[in-house]
């Protein structure tokens, strides 16, 4: 039974993979309680239970396609859905000033600027990836991208499920920030992102990027110094979403009480800046 203390959590997107993997975590963590859930309009889950939809016994708990009111009712809402959705989430967590966590990825440039226009008036954690592991990844990536100079060639390598729908995923690109910050450079200005063809030496200083799709893989990132003679590689896999939803509910209690802005889950896991 849920206390009176307990954090009040919404679900976006309810009835994807995602929604029902954080449904789940939600109910089986102390400290938390789903009040509200939503999906699109039209879709097919609409009106059904979120718990039964997640495998659960009822919540009573009905998914609705509005919303705006799950922001009205909620501590904090999780919105791991596409970035459209993402976009119009964001307006509602500033018009109620509910904390909003965002495992959403590919977003364009108009998109994320709603998001920091909204964090103006809410505290929001946007992060390519959750997982607190994956985190430790891109910081640990950071300060060996410091250390190494450009006779170490870097490559991303990541693979994901068949159904994945952007490439480089969200947390290649996140650890390809994180190198680029590393090596006091732009990633914009150093990333190859597709070869094909003859495409002539690689670059000295480049950032490569390689994206894998198959089967119903959650989550495999690489992060590679090569250099003559040696490489170095560091390397995240995940097995489960469930590594996502443990990251958000530790990003949602995080944000109770905090000012508004945009953070990331360095501030959620209080990094320190490398030395």
């Amino acid at each position: 039974m849920a206390e009176t203390g307990d954090i009040k959590i919404g679900v976006t997107g309810a009835a994807g993979k995602m929604g029902s993997t954080l449904i789940r975590q939600v109910c089986e963590t102390p400290g938390f309680r789903l009040v509200a859930a939503s999906e699109a309009a039209g879709h097919s889950a609409l009106g059904r239970d979120a718990g039964e939809l997640a495998g659960l016994a009822a919540l009573d708990v009905p998914v609705d396609q509005d919303s705006d009111a799950l922001f009205a009712v909620s501590d904090a809402v999780l919105d791991f859905t596409l970035p459209g959705a993402t976009e119009g989430h964001s307006a509602s967590a500033a018009r109620h000033g509910t904390a909003l966590i965002i495992g959403t990825t590919g977003l364009e440039a108009e998109q994320q600027s709603a998001l920091e226009k909204a964090g103006q008036k809410a505290a929001i954690v946007q992060a390519p990836n959750m997982s607190l592991c994956v985190n430790l990844l891109m910081r640990l990536a950071e300060q060996a991208a410091a250390l190494l100079d450009e006779d170490y060639d870097i490559e991303i390598v990541e693979m994901h499920h068949r159904h994945k729908v952007d490439a480089p995923s969200g947390t290649a690109l996140g650890l390809g920030r994180a190198v680029a910050k590393g090596r006091g450079v732009s990633l914009d200005a150093v990333a190859d992102r597709g070869r094909d063809g003859v495409t002539g030496a690689r670059q000295r200083g480049a950032i490569g990027f390689a994206a894998l799709r198959g089967g119903d893989v959650v989550g495999d990132h690489s992060v590679i110094f090569a250099a003559d003679g040696e490489r170095l590689e560091l390397t995240h896999k995940s097995a489960s979403r469930q590594t996502y939803a443990r990251g958000a509910l530790r990003a949602a209690a995080w944000a109770q009480g905090k000012s508004p802005g945009l953070y990331t889950m360095a501030d959620v896991l209080e990094f320190a800046a490398p030395s």
